[in-house]
């Protein structure tokens, strides 16, 4: 069974930086690409970034573009997402997802077969 686990989020001032992890277990880790999805108060779960087994990413969102980025670990089967400037509006549960494929799938969170459970991160202004 694939399971996906979170780890890296908390309370950090506006300008701050954080660092997610998401380790992998249960399955072919290199084989899948894998994306980062939030979801923020009220708001509807979103894309954030992804990333290709050999460690291509398509677009990241707009919303933060320049700030994160999004890469990986197949020997230690995770994922990792280096969050820096960050402002208040980056507010939200943070979810590593598994791509069906190996390949990019898109941005749509209903495409995705595996999810962790999230991380909060939270950014005071």
């Amino acid at each position: 069974q694939v399971q996906l686990v979170e780890s890296g989020g908390g309370l950090v001032q506006a300008g701050g930086s954080l660092r997610l992890s998401c380790a992998a277990s249960g399955g072919s880790f290199s084989n899948y690409a894998m994306a980062w999805f939030r979801q923020g108060p009220v708001k509807e779960r979103e894309f954030v970034a992804a990333i290709t087994p050999d460690g291509i990413s398509p677009p990241y969102a707009d919303s933060v573009k320049g700030r994160f980025a999004i890469s990986r670990d197949n020997a230690k089967n995770t994922l990792y997402l280096e969050m820096n400037s960050l402002k208040a509006e980056d507010t939200a549960v943070y979810y590593c997802a598994r791509s069906p494929n190996t390949y990019y799938v898109g941005s749509s969170p209903k495409v995705y077969n595996y999810w962790g459970r999230g991380t909060q991160v939270t950014v005071s202004s």
